[in-house]
Formats: structure tokens, sequence, C-alpha cells
């Protein structure tokens, strides 16, 4: 989803449900204005899982899942945010392996792949 930059006063929510679109649950994380461009945070989800959402710079919102597969540590929304052939990623900040913020997928070791959330600002 991309966002106008003038856009204020809504919420980042995020989907916990499966894909049945008839029981859509959407979990209201953060204000928007709280995510800045480039930079990820860090969510408790009601379950206990974490994740990390991402804001890029054009507005687009993303959430994976927060803990490094490598290094089992929780700490993905802590990593550098980029861009390889056009997917935009995030790499661990431990062991600097990249992960695709919209498929989950590893960049570098495609046999590894992280949990992706549908997000939308609302």
């Amino acid at each position: 989803m991309t966002l106008a930059p003038e856009t204020t006063d809504l919420k980042v929510q995020l989907r916990l449900d499966s894909e049945d679109s008839e029981n859509e649950v959407w979990f209201t994380v953060c204000d928007l204005n709280l995510l800045v461009p480039g930079r990820g945070v860090a969510a408790l989800l009601p379950d206990g899982r974490q994740v990390a959402l991402f804001r890029d710079r054009s507005g687009s919102l993303y959430g994976i899942d927060n803990r490094d597969p490598f290094s089992g540590a929780a700490v993905l929304s802590r990593g550098l945010t980029g861009t390889h052939q056009g997917r935009p990623f995030v790499a661990s900040p431990l062991l600097k392996q990249r992960f695709d913020l919209v498929s989950g997928e590893c960049l570098d070791d495609a046999s590894v792949r992280v949990a992706t959330y549908e997000v939308r600002a609302g």
C-alpha cells in the first residue's frame, strides 16, 4: 500500500487472520507517523509473536516476522532496508542476510523465508 506523504491521523493495522476475506481480523499496531521511512519498528502481537514493520520512502508498508531464522534473535526490525533488482528488503543486523519485504524470501538463501503480513493504514 502506498500513501501520500501528507496523510495524517492514520493507524497502521496488520491482518491476523487467514486468506478468508469474509472473516478478516485486523490488529491496530501504532500511528502511521511513528513509522519513519527506511527504519523498522517491532510490535508484539496478541498471540505473543513479534512483527517487524517498515515504511519505505514512497510510503509503502510492510510487515514480516521479527525473528531472524539464522540467529533466532528478534532483530529484523533493526535491520537496514534497501532494494535489490527492484525488490524491497531488510538486511539482518546480525548476519546480514537479506529478506524480501513482500514475499519473506531470503535473497541470500532461497530455502529460508520469514512470515509476511498484510499491512494497511486506515
